[in-house]
């Protein structure tokens, strides 16, 4: 059965017909899939970004051109240093804690991507990176959402972009375990988009009956949310509307240290009228790869690392500290309605290119595992929405206590620094509380402590929860059940 001619002529149209090359060796359901795929591309917005991002001769120079002199500091709600700040943080949190106990907010958690870089076979959030217990990332931040819930006395709901590749895993292992006893969790799936050859432009072939396809990036979080559900659900921001959720909280999936629904941040922003706001920490050198918020001709905006220009990244104050020192670390709260004036049109996240190794089907039929960058994946970013907002809020944390990233199978950002950094954390905790825990000469604590956020959220949550007088010379696990 030949291919549908309308499809046929719409691909001659955009010159990328090549991809039916194999159409003939097709049974029915291959013949399917690949209808299936291409039917849902937009080809007339892909060659725009064909042109723009692959074939142009000024690819990406041009769009990230940065002129120095436009560029300086953004505001920012600093942590707080005097009794006034502290005073004026405490009515924040009051305030946010006004918005958990009125059912006015959701979380969305990012978590699209696998453990490959980790060794791990498996979505990254079903990685156990427990100090003591091996609880997994999807454990840590549902029991802080669960905990939560029960202090506030409404259930936090908990949306989760999964991606096309881990979705089952994922939805499997949160059946599996009950949804760690959270009231409402509702996956949902990231768009896609093709990838093409570096050189041509042309669609590649993953098999002869498949598009090669990858994750739009996180900045697709907005066009997922607002895709209708399945077997006629609403779309997620719809049910959001119905459930009189104002405020999103956005977190990603690969930072165990994130203070999920942070009672302080979520007022900051609501008392800011913001549609979006950022939490930030002090970049430690000016090559630390991550993305700065800066001010661009009066508006907020943020800088990739990658793109952020060595007179910018080293540029400092007076004081010898870095003048673009707001590292941004992919903790934002939304406003419902500033998502689906976006979703609707209302603003338009720009897509840009990634150079990848891409496999794909040649032209003989057979597969082709590129040893160098040969295709160009479309990606968006959470991050440009920011100066698309008419209000926003850029609210400092405390690294120490807030961010320390999973990404590497070993050295920084790896499971031995994440449980180090979670170890140190709970050994804080612990002596606020009124322990004693033994330390390495640098201040480390030489085994694994653990603390459940079922037990605690804070250190001031231990209180009347520990021994008097407690020792912690050994692995220690605090749960809602006591120690082991």
């Amino acid at each position: 059965m030949p291919a549908d001619p309308e499809l046929v002529d719409l691909l001659a149209r955009f010159g990328q017909s090549h991809v039916l090359r194999f159409w003939d060796e097709l049974d029915a359901q291959g013949r399917e899939r690949l209808t299936s795929q291409l039917t849902r591309l937009d080809l007339g917005r892909l060659a725009e970004l064909i042109d723009r991002l692959v074939l142009s001769r000024a690819i990406e120079t041009d769009e990230h051109a940065i002129d120095p002199s436009r560029v300086g500091p953004v505001e920012v709600c600093r942590l707080p240093q005097t009794d006034a700040e502290r005073v004026a943080r405490r009515r924040a949190a009051d305030r946010g804690e006004a918005a958990l106990a009125s059912g006015e907010v959701a979380a969305v958690l990012v978590a699209g991507g696998q453990g490959t870089r980790l060794g791990f076979d498996g979505p990254k959030g079903t990685y156990p990176i427990g100090p003591v217990s091996g609880a997994s990332l999807f454990q840590i931040h549902a029991e802080k959402l669960l905990a939560l819930s029960r202090r506030h006395g409404r259930a936090i709901p908990l949306y989760i972009m999964t991606s096309p590749e881990n979705h089952e895993a994922t939805a499997s292992f949160f059946e599996r375990h009950g949804n760690f006893g959270l009231e409402h969790v509702r996956l949902f799936v990231q768009g896609q988009m093709p990838a093409v050859d570096s050189k041509t432009g042309k669609l590649l072939l993953a098999g002869k009956d498949r598009l090669a396809m990858s994750p739009d990036g996180h900045g697709g979080t907005i066009a997922a949310l607002a895709s209708p559900g399945e077997e006629g659900k609403p779309s997620c921001l719809e049910e959001m509307r119905e459930r009189g959720i104002r405020t999103i909280y956005y977190f990603q999936v690969d930072n165990p240290l994130a203070q999920i629904c942070d009672p302080a941040y979520l007022g900051l922003h609501l008392i800011a009228d913001a549609e979006i706001s950022f939490k930030v920490v002090e970049k430690q050198r000016p090559d630390e790869k991550v993305g700065v918020v800066v001010e661009v001709d009066g508006r907020a905006r943020v800088i990739e690392y990658s793109d952020l220009p060595a007179e910018l990244a080293e540029r400092r104050e007076p004081d010898g500290r870095l003048q673009l020192w707001a590292g941004s670390i992919a903790i934002h709260c939304f406003d419902r309605e500033f998502l689906e004036r976006l979703a609707s049109g209302g603003g338009k996240l720009p897509f840009h290119r990634a150079l990848k190794k891409v496999p794909y089907v040649g032209e003989d039929g057979h597969l082709v595992s590129p040893s160098e960058p040969n295709a160009v994946k479309f990606e968006t970013f959470i991050f440009d929405a920011l100066p698309l907002a008419r209000r926003w809020s850029i609210v400092e944390t405390d690294r120490a206590t807030e961010f320390e990233p999973l990404k590497n199978a070993t050295g920084a950002d790896s499971p031995a620094s994440v449980r180090q950094r979670l170890s140190d954390l709970y050994g804080d905790w612990l002596e606020q509380a009124g322990a004693k825990v033994l330390r390495r000469g640098d201040g480390s604590v030489p085994f694994g402590i653990e603390i459940s956020p079922l037990l605690a959220l804070e250190a001031a949550d231990l209180k009347g929860k520990i021994e008097p007088g407690l020792v912690v010379d050994r692995p220690l696990y605090l749960g809602p059940t006591g120690s082991s």
